[in-house]
């Protein structure tokens, strides 16, 4: 089975360099990855390394309060942070709190002899999932202590299948499992995997954390002006069809809107703006303005969502009508009411369990969005008890880090 799983890599990574010629994602996933072993030569044979593997930004979002304590705690050892995807190496390429920061080489048998040998971790800590064979085969083989963090396993991965004997038996390499759930401990002890433990989602203390950093935009409390305000974070198009319906046939005098598009091209930037019939400006645009004076406030920017969360009565979360759903604990967190598409949120269990509890509405359509949100602007004590189920969930759910940090310490004396 080694032999097919090497054959078929090295095939696929062949497609890819046919399709990079002609997509710019993919371009950046093969052209990345030459600088990675550049980049790793900074480590030195004396170096003390811990390696942490993030997929993507979310992943990378569950591993920053782990690597932001261990770092607190051990500044004498040098980290070393690997992405699969461009969507999250190109974001976090200058994470301060890394040594290195770069992409983990595509899966060879090679690849991976050449990677663990050059970062020599005394600790490989893998963030909610990534199951590479060749990598995994490399880390048991050397006998280097593995853990998973934050992981989520599902009865329809093929670790759990008649047929899934191969990747089964890569799992062994780990020397401990901290996973969200009891369903995904209950799965890999199906399995003979005893070392397993629940501790939940590192999210959650890296969310709370957000509480303790100081969240004041004055620009943002300009145009807020003390009036009601619903922020609408991460959208794509069927998302702001939804808002803008409500905001030219809806939305009072004495309520406010601010839009943080998922996508930040100018021309779609200035196609929304175009689509509101109400006094709107650009984050862009907003000097030597009287921004108290606008109704609608476009973010045609990055970074600074989570701050402006901090100013919402009511925060919309975009993707769940037709992509993905975006970060929901980022906005529970400030203890407001949440709404959502609910066509694509099922694979986030925070968003599953605040609709079950009532902090969070879910959407069809543009119809429902009018309704909920004419419902939310009259209803005080409904946006209050939502707030307070938001908030409670949060804190209910923080201290993942901490077992984490606890079980390096002891791993690493």
């Amino acid at each position: 089975m080694n032999l097919v799983y090497n054959l078929i890599l090295h095939f696929v990574y062949f497609l890819l360099k046919i399709i990079a010629l002609f997509n710019k994602k993919i371009n950046l996933f093969i052209e990345g990855r030459k600088d990675s072993f550049s980049k790793l030569n900074t480590i030195s044979k004396d170096d003390k390394v811990v390696w942490f593997h993030a997929a993507s930004l979310g992943e990378f979002e569950q591993g920053r309060p782990i690597i932001e304590n261990f770092k607190l705690l051990y500044p004498n050892y040098k980290i070393v942070l690997t992405f699969f995807s461009p969507s999250g190496y190109e974001i976090k390429k200058e994470y301060k709190h890394a040594d290195v920061v770069c992409y983990l080489p595509f899966d060879t048998k090679r690849n991976m002899q050449n990677f663990i040998e050059t970062v020599h971790p005394e600790l490989a800590v893998i963030i909610k999932y990534e199951f590479w064979p060749n990598l995994l085969s490399e880390l048991q083989k050397l006998n280097i202590h593995t853990v998973l963090v934050s992981g989520i396993f599902r009865e329809k991965q093929s670790f759990f299948k008649w047929y899934g004997g191969f990747m089964r038996k890569k799992l062994n390499a780990f020397n401990y499992f901290f996973v969200q759930n009891e369903t995904s401990k209950k799965l890999l002890n199906s399995i003979n995997l005893k070392n397993t433990s629940v501790c939940g989602d590192t999210r959650f203390d890296r969310v709370y954390d957000i509480l303790k950093q100081n969240n004041t935009l004055n620009f943002i409390s300009e145009f807020k002006n003390n009036n009601y305000t619903i922020v609408a974070g991460s959208s794509w198009a069927e998302d702001e069809e939804c808002i803008v319906n409500y905001i030219n046939n809806g939305s009072s005098k004495d309520e406010k809107f601010i839009i943080a598009p998922h996508n930040i091209n100018s021309q779609d930037i200035i196609a929304l703006k175009k689509s509101i019939n109400k006094k709107t400006v650009l984050f862009s645009e907003k000097e030597e303005k009287n921004l108290s004076e606008y109704q609608v406030f476009i973010i045609d920017t990055i970074g600074i969502l989570t701050k402006i969360y901090s100013y919402a009565d009511v925060a919309y979360i975009g993707g769940g009508l037709k992509t993905n759903l975006h970060n929901t604990l980022e906005p529970a967190v400030f203890g407001i009411p949440l709404v959502f598409g609910n066509k694509k949120y099922k694979k986030f269990q925070e968003a599953v369990d605040l609709l079950s509890l009532k902090g969070a509405i879910g959407i069809h359509n543009k119809n429902d969005f009018y309704t909920t949100f004419t419902t939310l602007k009259s209803n005080n004590t409904l946006r209050t008890k939502m707030g307070v189920i938001n908030k409670e969930y949060i804190e209910n759910n923080i201290g993942a880090t901490k077992l984490i940090i606890d079980y390096i310490n002891n791993t690493l004396h």
